[in-house]
């Protein structure tokens, strides 16, 4: 192995044992989240499965707060993880005040009114294979340094592998064993479009655009959402979102 993998690799494998899932690839995914804040240094991260239609499933985060920020993104439809993963290139916004509040208007205001100052998103991906995007978060503005970015692109390196090796177990269509859960949210989101552009008499772009904007002003994630859709907890042509 590479040595600058292997580092990586002996700092991850230092990290305590996930409580939830000790074993598993959800439990080693958030041990690598948890390796590389301390490493890089970041004030969080959080790891992502992609499909190429851009839908996702939040795999990981350190802590609550980096979860927070990830699901921001998807419910906004805007910000350096989705940016990432079209562009297939590493996105660093060191000042979501400056640069980030024309890159993502929606997205920067509402990371930095939560305490986001910068964030750094990095695809996960060989060849023409596009897995998801490793993101750090930081409280303090500022790039990373050299030796950062080199650090931070090491851990997505690793965790591209790790992914690409439950991956190739998986039955074909099928998640990779562990990450069901984070994958199965994709499919009750595609649902829940269905069921909303059924409901309001729109396009399923219209139908995710309505969805987004009544997670985000219900403060919901978009998760809960469309479980709630599903299961006919709510229904959005009988409580529209406030901003619609």
């Amino acid at each position: 192995m590479d040595p600058r993998l292997a580092r990586v690799q002996s700092l991850i494998d230092a990290e305590p044992a996930d409580l939830e899932d000790p074993h598993g690839m959800v439990g080693a995914l958030r041990r690598l989240c948890g390796a590389a804040v301390k490493a890089v240094p970041a004030s969080g991260a959080g790891l992502s499965v992609m499909t190429d239609g851009g839908v996702r499933g939040l795999a990981a985060a350190s802590d609550g707060s980096s979860e927070r920020f990830d699901e921001l993104e998807f419910a906004l439809g805007e910000g350096p993880c989705l940016e990432a993963f079209v562009s297939r290139r590493p996105v660093l916004e060191a000042d979501l005040a400056d640069g980030g509040m024309s890159r993502w208007p929606l997205y920067a205001a509402a990371a930095h009114n939560e305490g986001l100052r910068a964030a750094f998103a990095f695809p996960l991906q060989i060849g023409a294979a596009r897995l998801g995007v490793l993101d750090l978060h930081r409280r303090e503005p500022g790039p990373l340094s050299a030796g950062e970015l080199s650090r931070a692109l090491s851990f997505a390196d690793v965790a591209t592998a790790l992914l690409l090796n439950a991956q190739k177990d998986a039955p074909p269509g099928a998640a990779a064993d562990g990450l069901d859960e984070a994958m199965a949210y994709h499919y009750q989101l595609h649902q829940a479009q269905g069921m909303v552009m059924v409901q309001v008499g729109v396009s399923l772009t219209a139908a995710l655009a309505l969805l987004r904007a009544y997670a985000y002003s219900h403060d919901l994630h978009l998760d809960e959402l469309a479980r709630d859709v599903v299961t006919r907890v709510r229904r959005l042509d009988e409580d529209p979102p406030d901003d619609c």
